[in-house]
């Protein structure tokens, strides 16, 4: 094994344990991928939901730009 790659699995072990208060802990990485995952999943609803707003708002009012 690599020596940084042994040093990165004892920083990690130690975030873990709570012996580190600067690297985030395995649970916390997870979490982190979760949220992001789910706000980018929030976008693009938003996004869908913004394009259609148009959309209903351009046929209820034909003189409004857009």
């Amino acid at each position: 094994m690599h020596p940084e790659a042994l040093r990165g699995r004892i920083r990690q072990a130690e975030a873990d344990n709570g012996e580190r208060g600067d690297p985030l802990t395995t649970g916390e990485r997870a979490e982190l991928a979760a949220l992001r995952k789910e706000n980018a999943q929030l976008e693009r609803a938003n996004e869908g939901l913004r394009t259609a707003s148009a959309f209903f708002a351009s046929q209820l009012d034909p003189t409004r730009p857009g």
